[in-house]
């Protein structure tokens, strides 16, 4: 079986799916969909584009120099122009890259193209599929995050999206709130099964970074810091201002955070004393412990799907406190495994915070219930094996 997925090379996401068929045997292929490094974790894979970066590349991973500039030694200088035209017109750069993508289906004849996410990836193999005309293989989308429930309601992408949905074969999401908005787009294909982005979780080991002992007795208080057209950290820190008093003798700890975030902190822990760290970039490992040590981890967002960190603070036994755009309904019930709350609002989320604060129970409950769900929906022993089966059913068809 010959697989040709069009994704963000450097996310974490895209590794971490790919990964769980990389050991079937299959011919795998990854045509970026933005300008990035390689994610240091794919491996077994083949990468065609010669104006990616290479940064420290996984095992077997083969870039596939297909795409020659007319002039020799000019690949530095693509890649400088390219470096100054990073917010160039979404369009204008899918034009190009839709032209070397239709070449690229031609040459290798997938089986299998897989958009992995649709602002990007699904819009770029569209493009694609409109020059080839019917010579195009068995296509799955893969809906990302705010993909159809933020963007669909921007007068932009509403037609963009209709136009993929319309188009593609078989669809893939983590919620089933995106099934039915699919549906509500146009998508009449097969919906595969509902399963997280980022595949399985290795439910064994990531124990290992978890703090022993209640959640209860735990002193930190995690802030996913992301201040973006979607994250919403800034109210978030106001939820904490506003709970001053019941902080005596915790921290905060600021992972992923903007500048304007950080900035914000730093205020915040002036004006209260509470001390506030900000969290550089750390590996996953990093990421588990910091969610393993925390009482409470916050996640606020005006449109995700089912949060990845969420689910990575379920895991590690932190109570979660997420806004209720991102499926959390799905995941934790509200006032027994988590708290949900509006995104943009920092009174109710001052009051969920001061909650979990003062209700020990409430947060070991939670952890025991999260645990459990965690190896019961999470585990990769039981969700790889549905992922192979989904691509070997494609393929049949």
């Amino acid at each position: 079986m010959r697989i040709l997925f069009i994704a963000m090379a450097g996310s974490i996401h895209t590794a971490r799916w790919i990964n769980q068929i990389v050991d079937q045997g299959w011919d795998l292929h990854l045509f970026p969909s933005e300008r990035s490094t390689i994610h240091p974790e794919l491996r077994n894979i083949s990468i065609h584009d010669r104006l990616i970066r290479s940064g420290n590349v996984g095992e077997n991973v083969k870039q596939v120099k297909s795409l020659p500039w007319p002039f020799p030694g000019s690949d530095h200088l693509a890649n400088r122009m390219l470096g100054r035209l990073r917010d160039v017109e979404l369009s204008s750069w899918t034009i190009t890259q839709s032209q070397r993508l239709a070449r690229l289906i031609d040459k290798i004849k997938p089986d299998i193209i897989h958009s992995l996410e649709i602002q990007h990836a699904g819009y770029l193999s569209l493009a694609a599929r409109e020059r080839l005309g019917g010579r195009f293989p068995s296509w799955i989308v893969t809906n990302w995050g705010s993909d159809i429930y933020l963007f669909g309601r921007l007068a932009e992408h509403v037609e963009k999206i209709k136009a993929v949905l319309s188009a593609c074969d078989y669809y893939d999401c983590e919620c089933h709130r995106d099934v039915k908005l699919a549906r509500a787009f146009g998508f009449k294909g097969e919906v595969l099964p509902v399963l997280p982005n980022t595949g399985g979780f290795d439910i064994t080991r990531m124990h290992q970074f978890r703090q022993a002992g209640p959640t209860s007795v735990r002193s930190l208080i995690v802030l996913k810091g992301y201040q973006t057209f979607a994250g919403r950290a800034l109210v978030g820190l106001r939820a904490i201002e506003l709970n001053a008093d019941a902080l005596k003798g915790y921290s905060v700890a600021v992972y992923s955070a903007s500048e304007d975030v950080k900035i914000a902190a730093e205020l915040v822990s002036h004006t209260t004393g509470i001390p506030v760290e900000i969290i550089p970039e750390s590996s996953h490992e990093d990421m588990l412990r910091l969610h393993g040590r925390a009482r409470v981890s916050i996640g606020l967002s005006i449109g995700d799907a089912a949060s990845t960190s969420m689910i990575e603070a379920m895991v590690m036994g932190s109570f979660p406190i997420q806004s209720c755009t991102a499926c959390a309904d799905e995941w934790i019930e509200d006032g027994i495994s988590g708290l949900i709350v509006p995104p943009e609002d920092p009174e109710p989320i001052a009051a969920a915070i001061r909650r979990a604060l003062t209700d020990d129970n409430l947060v070991d409950r939670a952890a025991e219930i999260n645990t459990q769900s965690a190896c019961e929906r999470l585990d990769y022993r039981l969700i790889q094996p549905q992922v192979i089966a989904m691509y070997e059913k494609v393929a049949a068809k």
